[in-house]
């Protein structure tokens, strides 16, 4: 199985830790978020991964140089002009998921590189097989800004943001709102069905792909740990929950 690491983004809500460094190598716990997230994947079986980068590329180029990639097969994807978002990132790095033939039904991870998680990459992986899904993403219930709408059998329908009415792309009796968790497992063939161009985001994708019938399905991942590290005081909370031992060593 591969995967893909989103870490190009400016890491511009970590500042001031992100002056100095990309978000991909800023610690907890005395290890950068790229080596927890890679870790993490290769705990799963994930040997092969594709990183995209912008913000201090080099520093993040010269890391895994550094540290021989952690043991695994790893490739850049450069935003060097253009930061593509998680679509667009995506649909430049689709190469990498498409060049073995034998593999090509083969899903693989799609994860940000700063979130932290227990979620069972194994148990996703299963459910998005078991549901034959174009796209499988974790969510929880939990809030935020950003809420997503699934139906009763957890299918993509719609978004909601802020306080703005929610908008549709499937008709469906009842809605379940929840959050996303920026954890994804996508079948290959969705590479072939992007048609956005450049800048986008792959919710965007998504929201449109379901609108068209196709299975993006909810993942509930409620029991597990997970926090979003895009903030200073997100850093700290998880320091203090190792340190608690709420969330077990990374």
């Amino acid at each position: 199985m591969k995967a893909m690491v989103l870490a190009a983004g400016l890491g511009t809500r970590l500042r001031p830790l992100t002056n100095d460094r990309p978000k991909a190598l800023v610690e907890v716990g005395g290890r950068a978020l790229l080596e927890i997230t890679l870790r993490r994947l290769a705990s799963f079986g994930i040997g092969e991964v594709i990183v995209n980068v912008h913000h201090f590329a080099d520093m993040v180029a010269e890391y895994l140089r550094r540290n021989n990639n952690f043991g695994m097969r790893v490739e850049i994807s450069r935003e060097d002009d253009l930061l593509l978002d998680t679509g667009g990132g995506l649909k430049k790095a689709a190469w990498f998921f498409r060049p073995d033939r034998a593999q090509s039904e083969e899903p693989f991870l799609l994860h940000n590189v700063d979130v932290i998680s227990t979620i069972d990459f194994g148990r996703m992986l299963q459910f998005h097989r078991e549901h034959n899904a174009l796209a499988t993403i974790a969510v929880q219930a939990r809030k935020t800004g950003r809420r997503l709408l699934f139906d009763e059998r957890n299918q993509l329908c719609g978004r909601q943001t802020g306080e703005n009415p929610p908008e549709m792309v499937r008709p469906a009796p009842k809605t379940t709102t929840l959050a996303f968790s920026g954890i994804h497992v996508i079948s290959p063939r969705l590479l072939n069905l992007i048609s956005e161009e450049r800048v986008f985001s792959i919710i965007t994708t998504y929201l449109r792909l379901a609108s068209e019938g196709q299975k993006i399905l909810a993942f509930r991942a409620d029991e597990y740990y997970w926090r979003d590290l895009g903030k200073p005081e997100n850093i700290t909370q998880v320091r203090a929950d190792l340190e608690s031992g709420e969330l077990a060593a990374v």
